[in-house]
């Protein structure tokens, strides 16, 4: 029988150089001396201790699994930070979820345009690298290091005071508990014929949903389970070609106001 490699020791130090903490630092937050993290970075320890094992991927958020049998070291950034993130294969028990990227010869993401005669097929290939090649790219200056942005143009009347047309420049979101109450996102559903909306997302923590509310106050929000989400893009710019037309004034109030509202409901639950 053909021995698995265990990476633990290569990981442990790769993780430590990543968090840019020294050793000191970190043994004395996973409560051991620097001289057997040393040893234990430098395969100098042969049998670990189960609570060596525990103490790392508690600090690190990081299976024990994943900790032994993953070269960490190999990963993409956005399969790192997925990682880092919570969305570990070995602890959620579920497949990981990659988001496919593109990259220029300067091994920077792009910002990936999904054009309207694209969007049908987007929840069809919305992980799938070839689909995502085959998509307008674009680098924009100033926008945040170390995320990734997809732009996708609205459509319909349920998006205004956005004109149909607008181009939503939004940030994927790996964290969905964090959204802030009635952040605007573009958010792909597995029904509603696998459409982009541009909503404003409330999570529920209590019942695992999500209440989508329309910047269009005639439409009525609703509210859909967070497993019938398979993708949320947080907004962080919009380019339009069209100026704005004034908005009147009661109108503003009264969307307000119904925010304000839901927001206590929120607090009250």
């Amino acid at each position: 029988m053909t021995s698995q490699k265990i990476f633990f020791c290569s990981n442990l130090k790769f993780l430590r150089e990543r968090k840019k903490i020294s050793q000191e630092a970190l043994a004395e937050k996973l409560h051991i001396t620097r001289s057997k993290l040393n040893a234990l970075e430098n395969g100098q320890t042969k049998a670990p201790q189960p609570a060596d094992y525990l103490a790392v991927s508690e600090y690190f958020r990081i299976s024990i699994d994943s900790l032994l049998k993953v070269d960490l070291p190999k990963l993409g950034e956005l399969h790192l930070r997925e990682l880092e993130a919570g969305n570990d294969v070995y602890l959620k028990g579920s497949n990981l979820r990659i988001l496919a990227i593109t990259v220029n010869k300067s091994n920077q993401e792009n910002v990936e345009y999904v054009p309207v005669k694209a969007k049908a097929g987007y929840a069809a290939g919305y992980n799938d690298p070839e689909f995502i090649a085959s998509l307008p790219r674009y680098h924009i200056p100033n926008l945040p290091k170390n995320k990734t942005f997809r732009i996708f143009p609205t459509t319909g009347d349920s998006m205004l005071p956005f004109p149909e047309g607008t181009d939503i420049v939004a940030e994927y979101l790996q964290d969905w508990t964090s959204l802030k109450p009635g952040t605007p996102c573009i958010v792909l559903l597995k029904s509603d014929g696998h459409d982009l909306l541009f909503k404003l997302l409330t999570y529920q923590k209590k019942e695992n949903h999500f209440l989508l509310r329309s910047l269009n106050h005639l439409y009525a929000p609703y509210t859909v389970p967070a497993e019938e989400i398979l993708e949320i893009w947080k907004y962080h710019s919009h380019h339009t070609r069209q100026l704005p037309e004034s908005t009147p004034l009661h109108q503003v109030m009264t969307a307000i106001a119904a925010m304000q509202e839901e927001i206590r409901e929120l607090k009250r639950s």
